[in-house]
């Protein structure tokens, strides 16, 4: 993870890109894949100071680049960009924060030191996969037109999304009284399923309303790679 981060927070910052050979894994499925990979074994006999310090100075380079030259329209291209993304600005300022913060709690979730639920990186990222909600209701699941579903996450506002006509997922601009489904949880819970890490502790989540449907969005909420 931290040299997955090391590699592309230094292409960000500028550095060169690296091609190494990586076999082909059984874990990797997709070009984007590949290239992730690519940095984290052009750094596996990097210790673990090489890399926090890899990460510390292309953070560095890169903050203070962008306090010199901030974006300024949100929709143009960011140069340079890894793997050949087409985002722009707007995505890959938000992305950032939760690739570093997911990872950050990958570590934490690995050697028992759990924390930073409280950060406002923990919002952005609560809030940002709580926007993938209406992908996962309507192309997922599958429900019918006029369904909608109402997400209760601890720390952040509530959010509602429903199912068009031409059955879309789109965010509600009013949170309704009595959805289809109301799911309510801790913000932890939340990160863990839709993070696509593992299920989080029992009685974490409380369903009102369709119960059938509450648990097959909460079985396909996944939505990072």
């Amino acid at each position: 993870m931290a040299a997955h981060i090391a590699h592309l927070e230094g292409v960000l910052a500028g550095n060169p890109e690296e091609t190494v050979d990586v076999g082909e894994p059984e874990h990797v499925t997709g070009l984007m894949g590949l290239y992730t990979e690519q940095g984290v074994v052009a750094r596996s006999e990097h210790s673990p100071d090489d890399l926090i310090n890899e990460i510390r100075e292309a953070a560095t380079r890169r903050h203070t680049a962008l306090v010199a030259d901030p974006p300024t329209d949100g929709t143009a291209k960011p140069e340079p960009i890894f793997g050949g993304v087409g985002w722009d600005w707007n995505t890959l300022l938000r992305n950032r924060p939760l690739d570093v913060w997911m990872h950050e709690q990958d570590v934490r979730r690995a050697v028992d030191r759990p924390g930073g639920m409280d950060s406002p990186a923990a919002q952005h990222t609560a809030d940002y996969l709580s926007e993938s909600l209406g992908l996962v209701l309507a192309r997922r699941v599958g429900a019918p037109a006029g369904t909608t579903v109402v997400l209760e996450l601890e720390g952040s506002d509530p959010v509602a999304f429903g199912v068009t006509d031409s059955r879309r997922g789109e965010q509600l601009t009013a949170v309704a009284e009595q959805p289809t489904v109301r799911l309510s949880m801790d913000r932890e819970s939340f990160i863990l399923l839709a993070g696509g890490r593992r299920a989080p502790e029992t009685g974490a989540i409380r369903i009102e309303g369709d119960h059938e449907l509450g648990n097959q969005i909460i079985e396909t909420l996944a939505v990072t790679p």
